[in-house]
């Protein structure tokens, strides 16, 4: 079967003997065109199977409106939360959004801020790939002035939007939560130090556990690759194996926090009497898991929403130099039955 010919404006102006001029402005309801005419264009258009073809366009007027969103994997919980609420905002204002995964590579992270700059998005939000510590390849945005924000994993040095969460004061509180249930002894998983979030995450636990006058002792300290479920099972098992185990976990996130639970409770622990357990995230298999797992919330889809909105108020600017503006957003510890031994 031959393929159907795109139909043009050229074919819209021959049918109705109308210049294309008059049909290109018909069609974005031009005031110097007559409503009589637009309606016999956008009626036509339709009859004819006609597509506007706004890749055409853009190229033309060099925008795209489209947003492009650079993140590390899209089936985390958190993850698909944060594009939520990326998408829900930028669909308001009329903009696509188009996703790219890095799957935690420095070099997938270079290739695909290459092809979001090649598609000429009109601005970009990135969280940064575990791997990443050189960021130069998103210079390209702002030598463009394309707003660039970056969220939740955000460099420690670049001018400009940044969108988080306090992760200091995060960590605090979660290890905070563990010594006022009586732990004493409490281990950490901890994420890629290089990653902020991670080393203010680990910053907070050790800062509870010195005002709180416990050690700090390097050997319940995990440094993760990934902070994945089968990493966790692994340095759950040798954490365990210790002559003096821990009696309280705290997990940077909440995969290797379900890990340790299991794991503990293979081992014939009980949790949280033996070793209690908080996670980071809040992701839906905290409330599904038995015991249900204490977490961290991490407001995904207000993050989401944020981060698109500084794109679309940075857009409606006419004087385009402030990049540097950080916004901080709340985080509450979520008590589950994995790390409540007292009554509350």
């Amino acid at each position: 079967m031959e393929e159907q010919k795109d139909v043009t404006i050229y074919d819209i102006a021959e049918k109705l003997k109308l210049s294309t001029s008059t049909i290109s402005r018909a069609l974005k309801d031009h005031h110097s065109i007559s409503e009589k005419t637009i309606k016999k264009v956008k009626k036509t258009a339709e009859e004819m199977g006609y597509r506007p073809n706004t890749l055409a366009a853009s190229l033309r007027s060099n925008k795209t409106k489209t947003i492009g969103v650079l993140i590390s994997r899209i089936n985390r919980p958190f993850i698909s939360s944060l594009i939520s609420g990326i998408e829900e905002t930028a669909q308001k204002a009329g903009y696509n959004v188009i996703i790219t995964q890095s799957h935690d590579s420095y070099e997938d992270e270079v290739n695909m801020a290459k092809a979001l700059y090649s598609s000429r998005v009109s601005g970009i939000i990135c969280s940064l790939a575990m791997e990443t510590r050189d960021t130069s390849h998103f210079k390209q945005f702002i030598d463009k002035n394309i707003p660039l924000v970056f969220v939740d994993r955000v460099p420690k040095r670049f001018d400009t939007y940044r969108v988080m969460i306090d992760n200091y004061s995060a960590g605090y509180k979660a290890t905070k939560h563990l010594i006022e249930q009586g732990c004493t002894r409490i281990a950490h998983y901890a994420g890629s130090q290089f990653r902020n979030i991670y080393s203010e995450r680990k910053r907070g636990y050790v800062d509870a556990l010195i005002e709180h006058n416990l050690p700090v002792d390097e050997d319940l300290i995990i440094h993760f690759n990934t902070l994945s479920y089968e990493e966790g099972v692994m340095r759950t098992n040798k954490l365990l194996d210790l002559k003096n185990p821990p009696d309280g976990i705290f997990s940077a996130n909440d995969t290797a926090a379900v890990s340790a639970i299991q794991c503990a409770k293979k081992r014939g622990l009980k949790v949280p009497e033996d070793v209690a357990v908080i996670g980071f995230n809040d992701d839906p298999i905290a409330s599904i898991i038995d015991p249900g797992l204490s977490s961290i919330t991490h407001p995904a889809v207000k993050m989401g929403q944020t981060s698109a909105k500084k794109i679309l108020n940075h857009l409606k600017k006419s004087k385009k130099d402030d990049l540097t503006e950080i916004t901080f957003l709340n985080t509450e510890v979520v008590v589950r039955e994995s790390s409540k031994r007292k009554k509350v």
